[in-house]
């Protein structure tokens, strides 16, 4: 389980290492999806329970401790995910995820939430003496996919704190964990890099054209490195070049992108109406350079209200993508939606709940 801090986020470390002997008991780690942080806290773990840490307290990477670490089978250390996520190998993901692969016949889908058996699961653990001085150390990713039970039991852990036990959550969305939950961590923010840093990171790591792949991912440039598929570029050149069509089919484009990912879908649309709007407000698109020109022209016979509503229709969507849904279905409502918008009409599912 090697981890790395990233260069845009050496400052948030140092002052992370000047504080490891004085962290409180609960930790929110928040920033953008794809940026590092998941990466940023393992290597925190690592090092408050490494037995002997370099000058600036960062782990040695060669004691018993980080070479647990290492094999991913510290006694004193656990992570809690989603089962969904926990089955990917946990490979960073672009802000959408591919949630529309069905389980073979008779097994079920993986879950993609933390569960309120998984926290109960935690007890034992707690309760037991760390193997090294120190404390033990419960990572929460991403935190916001707790169900509403399992936060609730975490809630009671993080009211009164277990000895020698630190938590340390990891959200990419804040605002969907409780007020309860936030209130009772410190909170850290893991920033995103700059455009320019971030650009020169891909080059380095072979990416052939590293702000277009930023454009996509918010300037998350791990969910930017992901996107070195030629799939997912294929599939995004023939979604967009239908939605620049002046009469779109929705139902037609919804069999031809029948088996592209829904949780892709569902970014990419998020995004083109975000462009659509930002096109339509201040001249210039954020996360589709390349079409720009197509954006700008379809924004100028849309009003930005309808354009407002559509994109929030679809963002609330984000919240039923990790929930059991018909592909087919779920799709072909999002073009439907996109279509009305298109048409100068009312977009569908403003109201719905």
């Amino acid at each position: 389980m090697p981890v790395t801090v990233y260069p845009w986020h050496q400052q948030q470390w140092r002052e992370m290492l000047l504080r490891k002997t004085a962290l409180p008991h609960a930790l929110l780690f928040r920033g953008r999806e794809g940026i590092g942080k998941f990466d940023f806290v393992r290597k925190l773990a690592q090092s408050l329970a490494c037995e002997s840490p370099a000058a600036d307290g960062a782990a040695c990477d060669a004691c018993r401790s980080c070479r647990w670490f290492a094999a991913g089978s510290h006694p004193d250390y656990r992570e809690i995910l989603p089962a969904a996520l926990r089955a990917a190998d946990l490979q960073p993901a672009v802000a959408d995820s591919d949630d529309s692969e069905q389980p073979a016949p008779g097994k079920r889908k993986p879950s993609q939430e933390i569960r309120v058996e998984e926290v109960r699961e935690l007890q034992d653990f707690v309760n037991l003496t760390a193997h090294q001085r120190g404390s033990k150390t419960i990572v929460f990713y991403p935190a916001e996919t707790l169900n509403v039970n399992a936060a609730n039991a975490l809630l009671k852990s993080l009211e009164e704190p277990p000895p020698s036990t630190r938590f340390m959550l990891v959200t990419h969305r804040p605002s969907y964990l409780p007020a309860t939950i936030i209130s009772r961590c410190q909170q850290v923010v893991l920033p995103t890099p700059p455009a320019a840093s971030a650009e020169q990171w891909l080059r380095e790591q072979g990416i052939a054209e590293p702000a277009l792949s930023l454009a996509q991912t918010g300037n998350a440039p791990l969910a930017a490195l992901t996107l070195d598929d030629g799939e997912f570029w294929a599939q995004r050149k023939a979604l967009l070049g239908s939605l620049v069509g002046s009469n779109i089919d929705p139902l037609m484009l919804a069999e031809q992108v029948r088996d592209f990912p829904v949780g892709r879908l569902l970014g990419w649309l998020q995004r083109w109406t975000y462009d659509l709007l930002s096109a339509k407000a201040v001249g210039r698109v954020r996360y589709n350079p390349d079409f720009a020109q197509a954006l700008t022209r379809i924004s100028t016979r849309l009003r930005a209200a309808d354009i407002a509503r559509c994109h929030r229709a679809l963002v609330r969507q984000q919240r039923s993508i990790n929930h059991p849904l018909n592909a087919r279905l779920f799709t072909e409502q999002l073009l439907l939606s996109y279509a009305a918008l298109a048409r100068g009409e009312s977009p569908m599912g403003e109201h719905a709940g």
